[in-house]
């Protein structure tokens, strides 16, 4: 039977019963939304500078979604408008089946079938809470794929997706392809491991570990938008816990990356962050409140 989504038939069908906060993009059910959403609510987000919480019912082509091909088997879900923090959404290609890595907060009848002719998807995977988005109705789009939630963090769905399957630790998803909870920004903040085409190793690390701009360096924070870093200890124990897989590069769940060398560049970033943490630099920084 052909899908009723790319017939562009009853596609409404897919997002009925489901609100969007307009700050974040998280999903929930309309029949119950709560006052304030709580994923922006929480330090590790926001809430509107007005205090004015707003619901999106979502629609089909809300806003545009391009898939850009980063490299032999790895694509990016690029949204432009829309609501929520625009977040890029990752599909893994793979013999044994599909992985979309976080979720776009806006669906397109184009974006699926473009995504589905790379084949069947067998996981959607939100590397944690600020990317649950849309992922009941992508994974309705795509023939029911698993949405697979960390244990630690599925107090956060404001609504549970038909076919839910929650996970703790480490697993191997798909051959070759492993999501490993190591914490930090959420609990249960995910990354994924993935051999490449090449065999060399891609991360693709969600928020749990970011790429900064230089494109060399990464970031490890509680809050991005509020700038509320991880302590040194806990930046060194999630660099460690990515540093057991050999990994060329990382990809973030923006546009960021790094292309070469990304597990060194981890460890360093997590030295280089756990010192200035600790106050190892606090000569750099001038000498204003010194007594004396």
């Amino acid at each position: 039977m052909a899908d009723p989504l790319l017939l562009n038939e009853p596609f409404a069908e897919l997002l009925q019963g489901i609100a969007q906060c307009a700050t974040c993009g998280v999903e929930y059910d309309a029949a119950s939304v709560p006052a304030i959403c709580p994923v922006c609510a929480d330090e590790r987000q926001y809430l509107p500078p007005d205090g004015v919480q707003r619901w999106h019912a979502p629609t089909v082509e809300s806003a545009g979604i391009e898939v850009v091909e980063l490299e032999e088997r790895l694509f990016a879900l690029r949204v432009d408008g829309g609501v929520g923090i625009g977040q890029e959404a990752k599909v893994l290609v793979t013999d044994a089946g599909n992985m979309m890595v976080d979720v776009p907060a806006a669906i397109t009848a184009d974006a699926v079938a473009q995504v589905a002719t790379l084949g069947p998807m067998r996981a959607i995977i939100p590397s944690h809470p600020h990317m649950f988005a849309l992922q009941s109705a992508w994974s309705a789009a795509l023939d029911g794929a698993e949405v697979w939630i960390a244990r630690a963090d599925a107090g956060w769905l404001g609504r549970a997706p038909g076919n839910l399957r929650l996970w703790d630790g480490e697993e191997e998803v798909l051959p070759g392809v492993v999501a490993a909870q190591l914490g930090g920004h959420f609990p249960g903040s995910a990354v994924i491991h993935w051999e490449g085409d090449d065999g060399r190793g891609v991360l693709l690390s969600g928020d749990t570990i970011a790429p900064n701009p230089d494109g060399r360096t990464t970031t490890f924070m509680y809050s991005y938008p509020n700038r509320i870093p991880l302590s040194g200890p806990v930046a060194l124990r999630v660099a460690g816990g990515a540093a057991r897989f050999a990994f060329d590069r990382l990809y973030g769940n923006f546009a960021g990356s790094i292309l070469s060398g990304a597990r060194e560049a981890v460890l360093d970033s997590a030295a280089r962050h756990a010192a200035w943490t600790s106050g190892d630099h606090d000569d750099l920084t001038g000498p204003a409140g010194r007594s004396g």
